[in-house]
């Protein structure tokens, strides 16, 4: 015994300062890890993907035929590498100064970001007088999906 302590307390003096360099040995280890892999994860999304290069468009059809030949029509003129068809959508809006509401089915296909500027006549073979069509930029995605787009749909 030294000084009145135990023998081991001379062990337990040491635990706090053995464990300070413990946690700060770990923190700069972990700050390398999450550096490392922030960087990489950084990288891949800036080497794969600039936000809105792609965008989605919406299209409404008055029926299913129509959605499949203009769909067809997108994806054999490479202007889209998908289009979705959703079936059975309502919509209300006003036409000509009248609330109306109309059965329809849904496109929504991805592509390049110019589409509408570049190939507005696809949609020239659309029945209505005024046709929906919007697009929306793509910010973020899953990169493999967004590598495949690009190589589907050339610029």
């Amino acid at each position: 015994m030294r000084f009145g302590l135990p023998a081991t307390e001379g062990l337990q003096a040491g635990g706090p300062l053995r464990a300070f360099f413990v946690i700060a040995l770990l923190s700069v280890l972990m700050l390398t890890l999450l550096r490392t892999v922030g960087l990489r994860a950084f990288s891949m999304a800036s080497e794969t993907y600039l936000s809105g290069t792609h965008s989605a468009a919406f299209v409404t059809c008055p029926n299913e035929q129509v959605a499949k030949d203009l769909a067809r029509g997108i994806v054999e003129k490479k202007l889209a590498a998908c289009v979705n068809i959703v079936p059975q959508i309502t919509s209300v809006y006003e036409w000509q100064g009248k609330v109306q509401e109309d059965s329809e089915v849904l496109l929504v296909s991805i592509h390049t970001f110019l589409f509408l500027v570049r190939h507005g006549p696809t949609v020239s073979n659309h029945p209505y007088e005024v046709a929906e069509v919007i697009s929306l930029p793509i910010e973020q995605g899953n990169p493999p999906y967004l590598k495949w787009l690009g190589d589907a749909v050339p610029e």
